[in-house]
């Protein structure tokens, strides 16, 4: 059973969500049809921004409209974090639109305090397991990659996806952690990341990967715009699992807030 994948690692228009909503358009008319989901980097409307008051919308605003005709449209998911107002609470957070439009979404657990995102935005605090053509998908974001409680595979996932707006200054700790998230939890891993220049000066060189469940690296690029699909198997990722059984080995653990 295959997954098809497409990466959209882009740059974006600071803070300008018609431009950034026009530019993923031309993106998303460009993939096959045969994809399945197709990723956006985080805060993909506006960038990665700490504006959450200004820059927010609701989950019946014109982004999630978006989202829902481009899911009609390619007859796939698009999945990608926003700034979203919920109550009197901001949240980054990552929405997951399969076609038939019914949207499920997973808040940002670990917020950026390096860059003051605590301050602006409310830590989410479940995860969100996906079952989607046959797989089960854990979506998460950006930081949450630092943290591998979180991450963890409790036998429970088969594809372990990170959409982020991840400095090159950083970039070592980026391509590292994905293996190592890659290899611990014997799962596909992605890892989609922008590139560009944001308005606060800050360089992303993109370097999104895609990883399979051995550590291997399937794709891997650098600094330019790039659609990719990657193609996944789950039958052979079962068989590495039967093989070399080390999940049923992993540390019992209770997450406590």
């Amino acid at each position: 059973m295959e997954l098809n994948v497409a990466l959209i690692q882009t740059d974006l228009f600071w803070q300008d969500k018609v431009a950034n909503l026009d530019l993923l358009t031309n993106h998303i008319q460009n993939i096959p049809d045969h994809a399945d989901i197709i990723l956006l980097p985080e805060m993909f409307s506006t960038g990665f921004t700490m504006e959450a008051a200004k820059l927010a919308e609701t989950m019946e605003g014109p982004t999630l409209n978006w989202m829902r005709e481009m899911a009609h449209f390619k007859n796939a998911v698009i999945a990608g974090s926003l700034i979203i107002r919920d109550g009197d609470h901001f949240f980054n957070r990552l929405i997951w639109m399969p076609p038939n439009g019914q949207v499920l979404s997973y808040d940002k657990k670990h917020l950026f305090t390096f860059a003051g995102e605590d301050k602006h935005y409310t830590a989410g605090k479940e995860r969100m397991i996906i079952e989607w053509k046959g797989w089960k998908i854990l979506p998460l974001v950006c930081y949450d990659l630092r943290f591998p409680v979180w991450s963890r595979n409790r036998e429970d996932y088969d594809l372990l996806v990170y959409v982020a707006s991840w400095p090159e200054k950083r970039a070592h700790a980026w391509k590292s952690l994905l293996v190592a998230r890659a290899i611990e939890n014997q799962s596909y891993t992605i890892g989609l990341n922008r590139v560009g220049r944001d308005g606060n000066d800050i360089y992303y060189s993109g370097d999104s990967r895609v990883i399979d469940y051995e550590g291997k690296l399937l794709f891997d690029e650098a600094h330019d715009p790039v659609v990719h699909l990657a193609t996944l198997s789950m039958d052979a990722q079962q068989k590495f699992r039967q093989a070399l059984q080390f999940l049923k080995d992993r540390d019992s653990f209770t997450i406590v807030d």
